[in-house]
């Protein structure tokens, strides 16, 4: 995909260490020698160099021009699940960026809707990996609705609702299944459930297709702390918290083939 309509924007967001800052300064010259134009507002490609979290925030700063953007990763410390480009590759990654034509590669995403008892303004969110819900103090209670029917009544840590791509972050160490990210879906594992002779939990985690909704709803008026990816925020007075699938996608640039599997190999397997 090449811009039909003069130069190709641009935009770089680092780790903020040493190492990314200097691998950032040396790219934003190349690609500004290839006549490419910086551009941090709207730009039509972003690299982030760091890890995994250095692309979690570059995309919920860019999360307003998702159809429009589309992100690639330089991994600067241990290999990134976003990151296809190490240090060493970054003149051929300026070179291809310049001068050849990229795959889009769109992965799915979650969509988080917090709706409030006072029926006032519901809050939205998009999560690249993860959203995660807690109970401030004690035991969460949530009862858990499937396509509009009541499901379980949850007890225990938390909930974690996960999408494809990240699946294989906070999920896999609560026992998730990794999905892989062309499938539409979300999954929701559990947080060490209270499972006896009065309360019981699936304890498995659910995997829903794009169609399904999974609304949570508080059993007793306690306040939430919830986690859209790196960001954490405390909620009172929570009606519900809805989950499904969003009709947003997020979109990378491929300029040769990284098949998630070997991903999966490298991040997990392979020294």
């Amino acid at each position: 995909m090449m811009k039909k309509d003069g130069k190709m924007k641009f935009a770089i967001t680092s780790k903020g260490d040493a190492m990314s800052n200097t691998l950032m300064q040396k790219m934003k010259t190349y690609l500004l020698d290839f006549e490419l134009e910086y551009d941090e507002d709207q730009p039509d490609l972003v690299i982030s160099v760091g890890g995994d979290g250095t692309l979690l925030y570059a995309f919920h700063r860019y999360r307003s021009r998702l159809d429009k953007t589309a992100f690639i990763g330089v991994h600067t410390g241990h290999l990134g699940f976003y990151a296809d480009w190490v240090p060493d590759e970054i003149e051929k990654l300026v070179i291809a960026i310049a001068k050849t034509p990229y795959q889009i590669v769109e992965y799915p995403l979650l969509e988080v809707i917090i709706r409030y008892n006072d029926g006032g303004k519901e809050t939205r969110y998009l999560a690249l990996n993860e959203c995660t819900v807690k109970s401030v103090s004690g035991t969460l209670v949530m009862d858990v609705e499937i396509k509009g029917d009541l499901f379980e009544t949850f007890r225990g840590d938390g909930l974690c609702i996960s999408t494809p791509s990240g699946s294989t972050a906070y999920n896999k160490a609560l026992g998730g299944a990794i999905l892989h990210p062309s499938l539409p879906a979300i999954q929701v594992a559990e947080m060490a459930s209270i499972n006896n002779r009065v309360f019981r939990t699936i304890g498995s985690p659910l995997v829903l297709p794009a169609h399904h909704t999974c609304l949570l709803k508080p059993v007793n008026d306690v306040d939430f702390q919830i986690t859209v990816d790196h960001l954490s925020l405390l909620h009172k007075d929570v009606k519900s918290i809805q989950c499904r699938v969003a009709n947003e996608k997020i979109r990378f640039a491929r300029f040769r083939p990284f098949p998630f599997w070997k991903r999966v190999r490298d991040s997990f397997i392979c020294d």
